[in-house]
């Protein structure tokens, strides 16, 4: 059952960065790829950007960890009010940990390989969600804003001082959270590519980082409880804390841009001016959000997005690890070979996974970590 505090606006902005990852994404790629000619501003919406810069595609990852901040302050709540945590809390959060790094691993680390070789222990959005959740819920739980703003801070100017220590290079293959990847990670690394004989190396292809990237995964989340403590106070009419999250999102975008000529927007990294970059970002969708659902109360036409963001996890694990290519393939015979094939395998790809979450929210099945 829903809690009676549970902000319904949070629900729907999580539902609707699921909706673009698994069902808007798939299927306007494949339009994308029908129709090349006049549709190069959309397909590279559609997609990270290669290094510097920022596309619409960028902004899920960190609303996803974002939006996992924001919950602490709701789910944590009695630990404000005089409770202290137990033995039950640290097994709760160390079990949510393990569990998100379990499904990462299904997801992307290649653990149903069974192959010990192309095992990927850290390359995931649900890993990152894990560490950044661990920090911000212990923060939150142990200290009060102005040491939770604190330590933001430190892990901000830590990212950023690794950086200035090795000369400000961005070497996509030669920085220091790659070089850090590198060495810790190794053969294990996610973009690592074996040979026959057993020899392996690091595909430049793949630029992502992972290990001193946490900081900031850490920050981001942390941003996210920052605005649920904003959202969750009433001391403030909720008009006016929609004013405050949209006014911090205004300031955090603006000094990320201020500052990227300094230091890029890089999301593969995770760089510093990123992190302000698109939390500023998510600031702005949550104050809208939740001025629209929350506050105002125009709830039509956005409600089903819940059948998204109630089973947010659930969403992501099936549309990344799960193919439904064959299902939809023995639906469309009779379009095997038409240019409208893709798109329609796409289409039907992403209905698959719709319904299967509509039965799930309808049933009130929702997965916990």
């Amino acid at each position: 059952m829903e809690r009676k505090d549970r902000l319904e606006s949070l629900d729907v902005l999580r539902g609707a960065d699921m909706f673009l990852l698994l069902f808007i994404g798939p299927v306007l790629k494949s339009v994308c790829k029908l129709f090349p000619d006049g549709t190069a501003w959309l397909s590279h919406q559609l997609q990270h950007v290669n290094w510097e810069g920022f596309a619409t595609w960028d902004i899920i990852m960190p609303l996803f960890l974002f939006l996992s901040g924001i919950t602490i302050p709701f789910s944590m709540a009695k630990y404000k009010e005089g409770v202290k945590p137990d033995g039950k809390f640290y097994l709760k959060l160390l079990k949510r940990f393990c569990l998100l790094f379990l499904l990462g691993w299904i997801v992307q680390g290649n653990l149903l390989l069974l192959d010990w070789k192309q095992f990927h222990p850290y390359a995931n959005t649900l890993q990152a969600i894990a560490v950044g959740y661990v920090v911000a819920a212990l923060l939150f739980v142990h200290t009060d804003t102005k040491w939770q703003i604190s330590a933001a801070v430190l892990l901000f100017a830590a990212y950023w001082i690794a950086f200035c220590c090795t000369g400000m290079n961005l070497d996509p293959q030669d920085n220091v959270a790659m070089t850090v990847d590198k060495a810790v990670l190794g053969s294990h690394r996610d973009g690592v590519e074996w040979a026959a004989d057993g020899g392996w190396r690091f595909m430049k292809r793949y630029k992502y980082t992972w290990i001193l990237s946490s900081l900031n995964f850490a920050v981001t989340v942390l941003l996210g409880c920052f605005a649920g403590q904003v959202l969750k106070s009433g001391k403030r009419s909720p008009a006016a804390r929609a004013g405050i999250v949209a006014g911090i999102g205004v300031i955090l975008v603006a000094a990320g841009l201020a500052l990227s000529p300094v230091f890029p927007i890089i999301k593969k990294i995770w760089s510093s001016t990123m992190t302000l970059y698109s939390g500023g970002i998510c600031f702005l969708l949550t104050a809208l959000t939740y001025y629209i659902v929350d506050v105002r109360g125009w709830r039509k036409g956005l409600s089903w997005l819940k059948i998204y963001g109630m089973n947010a996890i659930t969403a992501y694990c099936l549309g990344e690890a799960v193919m439904f290519d064959s299902v939809s393939a023995s639906l469309l015979p009779a379009l095997e070979g038409t240019a409208v094939y893709p798109v329609m395998i796409a289409l039907v790809n992403a209905l698959i996974l719709f319904f299967i979450l509509l039965i799930m929210y309808r049933r009130k099945w929702f997965l916990k970590v």
